[in-house]
């Protein structure tokens, strides 16, 4: 275990690259602290503004989470908050999702897809509510 002023220091250095802190860093940061920096540093050379903005690749990968029914891809809707996503953005971006677990091979189906776009709208009205919008519970370890 490090300090935890630096796992919190990692975890504020991830905020600010990443627009989010993944709870598995959080996790990570107490005792590697580094390697959640420099996860951090590859996050953001792959979502930055380029010729697509942050929030639109942010978008893609919740839609690509809804399709094949990830729940840890649903995530993604934080970051693409905090990048200037509107709902209207996020509900056409989860539409598309939707339609795509049914053509998805071996996917999720329609009906199911849809139960991930309205979980996703779910966790952004909270979110921007400033409510507790985890949706998915730590891991219970038990021996």
């Amino acid at each position: 275990m490090v300090d935890s002023n630096r796992a919190e220091q990692a975890n504020a250095y991830m905020k600010e690259k990443m627009l989010f802190t993944p709870r598995m860093f959080q996790v990570i940061n107490t005792v590697a602290p580094e390697a959640g920096e420099r996860f951090a540093d590859f996050y953001e050379t792959v979502w930055a503004d380029g010729a697509l903005p942050r929030r639109i690749k942010e978008l893609m990968f919740t839609s690509i989470g809804v399709s094949h029914r990830s729940p840890a891809c649903l995530i993604h809707v934080i970051p693409a908050v905090e990048a200037g996503a509107t709902d209207g953005e996020i509900f056409e971006a989860v539409a598309v999702g939707m339609l795509a677990g049914g053509f998805v091979p071996n996917g999720p189906g329609i009906p199911y897809a849809f139960q991930y776009a309205v979980k996703v709208l779910e966790i952004v009205a909270k979110y921007r509510a400033g409510e507790d919008w985890e949706y998915i519970l730590p891991a219970d370890f038990r021996m």
